[in-house]
């Protein structure tokens, strides 16, 4: 679950912008995410957009961590 009001799917599949604002970040640094291997993408031959399953979302928010700056 996400800020409390929104879930995340491990089965739906999500675009760029549906996972961006899920996790509460642009397009740009979900972009980061996904080149750094964070996040795992498909991307069917001949389409041009990306899919994000649930899944993958869920797995790279339990890998990382959030650091309290003092």
């Amino acid at each position: 679950m996400i800020d409390g009001s929104r879930t995340i799917n491990s089965k739906a599949v999500y675009s760029r912008q549906e996972a961006a604002e899920l996790l509460g970040v642009s397009l740009s640094t979900l972009k980061k995410l996904i080149d750094a291997g964070y996040l795992r993408i498909s991307r069917p031959a001949g389409v041009r957009r990306i899919f994000i399953q649930g899944s993958s979302i869920l797995e790279m928010l339990d890998q990382t961590s959030v650091e309290r700056q003092a």
